[in-house]
Formats: C-alpha cells, sequence, structure tokens
C-alpha cells in the first residue's frame, strides 16, 4: 500500500471513531442533564414479554394522542407531555411551537409504520441475564428528555417511581 492509502485509511479511522465518540457523549450528556419522565406501561403479564434478556415495552394510552389524530401526523415530531407532582407522563397536546408550562416537556416521536401509532424512544429494555426477577414490578419507564424532545430510556421504575434493579 501506498502512503497516501494509508493516510486516507487512518483518516477514514478516525472520522469513524470520533463520530461514535461524538454520539457517546451527546447520550451521556442527556442521560446526566435531561429531565426525567415517567412513561407509565401498559398492564401486561411480565412473563409474556420476558424473552431473554430484555423486555418488550408497552406503553400505556394516556401518553399518546387520540388514534385519529396521530395517524395523521407526520412520520417523526415533537408532542407535548404534562408531567403530574410524580413526573408521570400525560399527553397534552401537539406541538404548536408555543412555549412550554413549568409542568410540560417536548418528546420527539416517530411513527409505526405497522401500527401506525407513535413510538416515544426504545420500545425495547435490556437487561443481564439473570436479572428478569428484577424487573417484573415495572410499572414506568424511566427516560431522561432534553428541551429539543430528544430522549433515552434509562431505566424501569416501579409503582412508587423508584428505579429498579441492580444499583
Amino acid at each position: 500500500m501506498t502512503w497516501w492509502r494509508l493516510t486516507l485509511l487512518a483518516l477514514g479511522a478516525v472520522l469513524v471513531l470520533g463520530m461514535g465518540n461524538l454520539e457517546i457523549q451527546q447520550k451521556q450528556h442527556l442521560v446526566d442533564n435531561g429531565r426525567q419522565v415517567l412513561l407509565p406501561l401498559a398492564p401486561a403479564d411480565p412473563r409474556a414479554l420476558m424473552q431473554g434478556d430484555y423486555m418488550t415495552l408497552r406503553f400505556d394510552r394516556q401518553i399518546f394522542p387520540d388514534w385519529a389524530i396521530a395517524k395523521s401526523l407526520p412520520w417523526r415530531g415533537t408532542v407535548v407531555l404534562t408531567l403530574d407532582e410524580n413526573g408521570v407522563a400525560h399527553f397534552a397536546r401537539l406541538d404548536d411551537g408555543s412555549p412550554l408550562d413549568a409542568d410540560e416537556v417536548l418528546i420527539a416521536y416517530r411513527r409505526d409504520h405497522r401500527r401506525g401509532g407513535l413510538l416515544y424512544g426504545s420500545t425495547s429494555f435490556f437487561f443481564q441475564e439473570g436479572d428478569a426477577d428484577l424487573y417484573t414490578d415495572a410499572k414506568f419507564g424511566v427516560l431522561r428528555v432534553n428541551e429539543e424532545g430528544a430522549s433515552l430510556l434509562v431505566g424501569l421504575a416501579g409503582e412508587d417511581g423508584g428505579r429498579l434493579g441492580r444499583n
């Protein structure tokens, strides 16, 4: 290989690793500084959700707009959720660009092309093999959300809002 090919290869590797590290830093910033939001999980038999070392999440209808409204929305966008005194989210309104109240949070969605509903962040929670019993009482998905509505699932919580799992 000539020196310029090696140089291009090295520059490409630096670019790829740099972009990966930037993505990691952005997610860590969201975890550290994002507002905590509890999304209620839909009632389900946890044994039906457990498959190996992850849990499929289904969120309660109270965090979504009406079905007719949801299927008419663009494929990606944001909605406004209201948080109660415990940080539990409820659908408030579509994002029209107006300022948020202190108890409101903007959250990004994407439309589920299979079912037509909305998805907020992750629909699966992965955990260490053998830890399934620690999450059977999960009532909430714990998200961190920034001002632009980007969210990251950081854990599951029980009825009292306390994080489940090994701390």
